[in-house]
């Protein structure tokens, strides 16, 4: 396995690991990354120090991925995004091997916070979540438009 920042050739990769994602779970809707036309391309939307996005390689294949990037105008948080794995590896632990590399480069951008919101229809998800340090708190005033329900928060030490 080898963690790394995304290139231009796993957009279509991961783009589909999202989207197959989110279909099993029922939230092929709008207002979900499903329908956000950036997915096809990441790789352009991450790449900054306070935005970045990193690909799992299992194999030279593409199996997962996860980013992050400043939370509104908040200096010291920033938002975990986009964790999903292909089916083909779940349940094997990489979950909180990304997360741990994400917050890691949340860190070094300067970070003291990570937010992230999910849905109760990634219960998988939340457990990760749960598990890896993250406390639930109620929807950020910020938060308006999210089809997400449900909202976390951890202290980055």
């Amino acid at each position: 396995m080898r963690i790394r920042e995304i290139e231009a050739r796993d957009n279509a990769a991961i783009a589909a690991i999202v989207r197959k994602n989110l279909e099993a779970a029922d939230l092929a809707v709008p207002g979900t990354v499903y329908f956000d036309e950036a997915l096809d391309r990441l790789s352009e939307v991450y790449g900054r120090p306070d935005s970045k996005y990193f690909i799992l390689e299992k194999e030279n294949e593409v199996v997962g991925g996860i980013g992050f990037a400043r939370f509104m105008d908040k200096a010291d948080t920033a938002e975990l995004q986009k964790l999903y794995l292909d089916d083909s590896v779940k349940g094997e632990g990489l979950g909180y091997k990304l997360i741990d590399r994400v917050e890691q480069e949340m860190r070094l951008a300067g970070f003291t916070r990570s937010y992230l919101e999910t849905h109760n229809n990634l219960e998988a998800a939340i457990h990760i979540y749960e598990k890896a340090g993250y406390t639930e708190i109620e929807r950020p005033a910020e938060v308006s438009h999210s089809f997400m329900n449900r909202f976390f928060i951890k202290t980055l030490v």
